[in-house]
């Protein structure tokens, strides 16, 4: 049978038993996954790359810790390739990284994880209206109160986003609670 073939989790089981070739077919296929996470996270002063290859890095950690049955390995390796871009950017907490220290998470409002194909101009469309959103929420709340939103909106829980930005749980959900009143007068 063809590497391409076999499922996700026959790949990682002959990877962790040292077929390379298993593992390379592996880091292939999740290639675009790791791409998309990368670049819902913008690094003042830094390059996707770098975010890339802490997202290759994830993935090769996911597919030497997978255990079966617990999860599907998608679902998994996604995880561990969020987990590695987010704490890449939080050690990066000291001056040598300063550039660093200013993430944001750039939503993909409505984009999941693997995008289901669309014509052009729908896809044009919906870059627009989310560009559009970005905008006018970025506008109306304070530079904090948009960094806050935009991570929650990714996705990430209170406390990775305390975590992410150095900041109290208590602050951030003020934070939250400020910029819901002021996007429901706005909306």
């Amino acid at each position: 049978m063809q590497a391409k073939e076999l499922s996700d989790e026959r790949l990682v089981e002959l990877s962790q038993k040292g077929d390379k070739s298993a593992t390379e077919q592996l880091l292939k296929r999740y290639k675009n996954v790791v791409l998309s996470v990368a670049r819902r996270f913008f690094l003042s002063g830094g390059e996707t790359e770098d975010l890339v290859q802490e997202g290759m890095c994830g993935l090769y950690s996911a597919i030497e810790g997978y255990s079966d049955g617990k999860s599907a390995f998608s679902s998994y390796a996604a995880r561990c390739i969020r987990n590695r871009i987010i704490d890449a950017v939080k050690a990066t907490r000291g001056a040598k990284h300063s550039a660093l220290n200013n993430f944001l998470p750039i939503v993909e409002v409505g984009e999941e994880l693997y995008p289901s194909p669309e014509n052009p101009e729908d896809e044009l469309i919906k870059r627009e209206n989310r560009r559009e959103f970005l905008q006018k929420i970025g506008k109306n709340l304070s530079s904090f109160e948009f960094q806050v939103t935009v991570m929650y909106m990714d996705g990430l829980t209170m406390a990775e986003i305390s975590s992410a930005t150095g900041k109290p749980v208590k602050s951030i959900d003020n934070a939250l609670q400020r910029a819901k009143k002021k996007l429901s007068a706005l909306l």
